[in-house]
C-alpha cells in the first residue's frame, strides 16, 4: 500500500452516501449541538452567578458543563461539515486535534465523575471535617489535578500515534480517534497497543474504582444514618449516580467498538454506539443536574421564568414533583 505518511487528509466513510437524507441529519445534528449549548451554558451561568452555589458539589458541575461544551464543539461542527460535503473528509492537523479534544474530553469527564464521588463521600462520610479538607485552595489543587494528568498523559499517546508511517487514509467512523489512525499503520504498533491498554487503566478504571469505593462507604453510613439524613444523601448523589452510569453507558460502547469485530452489526448501529460518549453526557448531564438539584433548579426558575406561573413552569414543577 501507498505510504500515506505526507498526506494531508483522512477520508471518513461512515457518512456514506447521505445526498438524500444529508439536510434532516444536519438540521437533526444541528438543533441537538444548539440545545446543549443552551442547557450547558444555562448550568454554567446560573451557578456563576449565584454565590450560593459557589460550593464545591456546584463548581465541579460547572466544570462537567464546560467539559460537554469542549467535546461538543470538537465533534458537532465538523460533523455538520462533513453532513453537506460530498466528500465527508478531515485534514491531517485537524484529525489529530479531534483525537486530543475527544479524548482528553473522555478523560475529563471521568477525572471530575470522580472527583465529584469523592466530594460526595467526604461531605457524608466525614462532614466534620468536610470543610477543612475542600477548601477552596484545595478544591482549585483538585481540579488543576483532574485535567492536567490526563493531558500529560494523553500527549504521550498520541505523540506514539504521529510518528506511525501510515498506509492508508480511511477512517470507517464519523469522526477521527486515535485507534482508527493506529490501524492504518504500516509498522508494528505493539507499544501503541499497550500503551492504549495503560491509558484505559488509567483514565477508566482507576475513576471507577474511586466512585465505587466512594459509594460503598456512603452507602454502609446511610444504613445506619436516619431516615431525613438518607434521604438528603440520596438527593445529592442521585444525579451523579446518573450522570457516571450514563457515562459508563456510552464509554463501554466505544471501547467495544474498538477491541472487538462489529463488522456484522449494521453501520447504523456502529455509528450509534461510536458517538454515544460524545452525544448523551453533554445532552443529558444538564437536564439531569437541573432536575434534580433542587438549588439549582430553583435559581433557573428565578432566573428564567416570571413571577407569574407560565405552563412552562407549571410543566418543570410536575415533572419536578414526580421525579422526586
Amino acid at each position: 500500500m501507498q505510504n500515506s505518511t505526507n498526506m494531508t487528509m483522512f477520508f471518513l466513510t461512515a457518512y456514506g452516501d447521505n445526498s438524500n437524507m444529508r439536510y434532516l441529519y444536519f438540521t437533526s445534528t444541528l438543533l441537538g449541538f444548539l440545545f446543549i449549548l443552551f442547557a450547558n451554558l444555562v448550568i454554567i451561568a446560573v451557578i456563576a452567578s449565584d454565590h450560593k452555589l459557589h460550593e464545591p458539589m456546584y463548581i465541579f458541575i460547572c466544570c462537567l458543563a464546560l467539559n460537554g461544551l469542549y467535546g461538543s464543539c470538537a465533534f458537532y461542527p465538523s460533523c455538520m461539515a462533513n453532513l453537506l460535503s460530498e466528500t465527508p473528509a478531515i485534514s491531517r492537523t485537524g484529525c489529530f486535534i479531534q483525537i486530543f479534544c475527544l479524548h482528553t474530553y473522555g478523560c475529563f469527564e471521568y477525572s471530575i465523575l470522580a472527583l465529584m464521588a469523592y466530594d460526595r463521600y467526604l461531605s457524608i462520610c466525614h462532614p466534620l471535617i468536610y470543610n477543612s479538607i475542600m477548601t477552596p485552595s484545595k478544591m482549585v489543587q483538585f481540579l488543576v489535578f483532574v485535567f492536567i494528568y490526563p493531558i500529560c498523559f494523553f500527549c504521550i499517546h498520541i505523540s506514539l500515534t504521529i510518528r506511525l508511517p501510515l498506509c492508508g487514509f480511511i477512517i470507517t467512523k464519523v469522526f477521527c480517534d486515535n485507534w482508527s489512525v493506529v490501524r492504518l499503520s504500516c509498522v508494528d504498533a505493539s507499544v501503541n497497543n499497550v500503551f492504549g491498554l495503560c491509558f484505559i487503566a488509567v483514565v477508566m478504571i482507576t475513576p471507577i474504582f474511586v466512585v465505587l469505593y466512594s459509594y460503598i462507604r456512603i452507602l454502609a453510613v446511610c444504613v445506619k444514618t436516619s431516615k431525613e439524613a438518607r434521604s438528603k444523601a440520596l438527593e445529592t448523589c442521585t444525579p451523579h449516580l446518573l450522570a457516571f452510569v450514563n457515562y459508563n453507558i456510552a464509554a463501554f460502547f466505544e471501547v467495544v467498538q474498538h477491541r472487538f469485530d462489529l463488522s456484522n452489526t449494521s453501520p447504523i448501529s456502529r455509528i450509534i454506539m461510536s458517538v454515544d460518549f460524545i452525544l448523551l453526557p453533554p445532552l443529558l448531564n444538564p437536564i439531569i443536574y437541573g432536575v434534580k438539584m433542587q438549588e439549582i433548579r430553583k435559581r433557573i426558575r428565578r432566573t428564567f421564568f416570571s413571577t407569574k406561573p407560565n405552563c412552562v413552569e407549571v410543566f418543570i414543577c410536575i415533572y419536578s414533583t414526580a421525579v422526586h
